[in-house]
């Protein structure tokens, strides 16, 4: 059976059974143009290289088999910015080193094919599934076909704790969801649990300084009621319930 655990103070999850996986999710390469936009500045390459060395100290420390992105690898929506195309394929490599590279599309990966190295698995957009796990970014409705999975490890909403009184105000949040399988799949009665996958980009919301637009999912959205919720922060922190999901998502 496979087992989930997360990486100690990382925006990072270790899947791991016969295999054992990095997953990895929302790094927005190509995000500085934005935040150039907003008035912050960092030097030219920094995001990227910091991105490469995080993820490689997780991997050196963790000796995975593969890691598994689920999407949103670089940040424009329809086309290939100007910095994308040296610093995806850049990305990819350097891990790659590591271990095997699985992409799972995002919405923001529109033509990745073109940037993707030939020695890196990339799937299908609605996921991948390993045992009774579906692992997918979040954007789209998992297939009737994917019904007899139990649990769902997702991306895309970057989850991050809002309230402007707080000490942990907008840090990145791990969040963890028990609800009615039904919700997702119509047919089936029990049980699913929903890990949504905080964002590998410390820097998404720096260019938000007093509101942010929430992404959407249609799994999230066909959840009208969270039986059972965890909000934990990325030192392992528990910090609140299904009570506090509107401050996160």
């Amino acid at each position: 059976m496979l087992q989930t655990r997360i990486v100690p103070s990382k925006p990072a999850l270790i899947l791991e059974g016969e295999r054992k996986s990095l997953i990895v999710t929302d790094i927005h390469i190509g995000f500085e143009s934005i935040m150039t936009s907003n008035g912050i500045f960092v030097g030219k390459n920094s995001t990227i290289n910091e991105t490469i060395s995080e993820i490689s100290e997780i991997i050196d420390s963790e000796n995975p088999d593969s890691v598994i992105l689920l999407g949103d690898i670089k940040s424009s929506v329809k086309g290939i910015g100007r910095s994308e195309w040296d610093e995806v394929p850049k990305f990819f490599e350097e891990i790659r080193k590591r271990c095997d590279v699985v992409l799972i599309p995002g919405n923001h990966d529109a033509n990745i094919q073109r940037l993707v190295p030939d020695n890196v698995s990339m799937i299908s957009p609605s996921g991948m599934v390993e045992e009774n796990v579906l692992l997918t970014h979040g954007h789209t409705m998992p297939s009737e076909n994917l019904s007899h999975v139990d649990k769902i490890i997702m991306g895309h909403l970057h989850p991050v704790f809002f309230q402007e009184d707080s000490i942990i105000n907008g840090q990145r949040v791990w969040v963890f969801i028990r609800t009615e399988k039904e919700k997702i799949f119509p047919d089936k009665s029990g049980e699913l649990e929903i890990t949504i996958v905080p964002s590998f980009n410390r820097y998404f919301y720096a260019t938000h300084r007093k509101k942010f637009r929430k992404s959407i999912s249609p799994i999230m959205g066909r959840i009208d009621s969270v039986s059972d919720a965890r909000i934990i922060t990325l030192d392992g922190t528990i910090i609140g319930n299904e009570s506090i999901i509107d401050h996160v998502l």
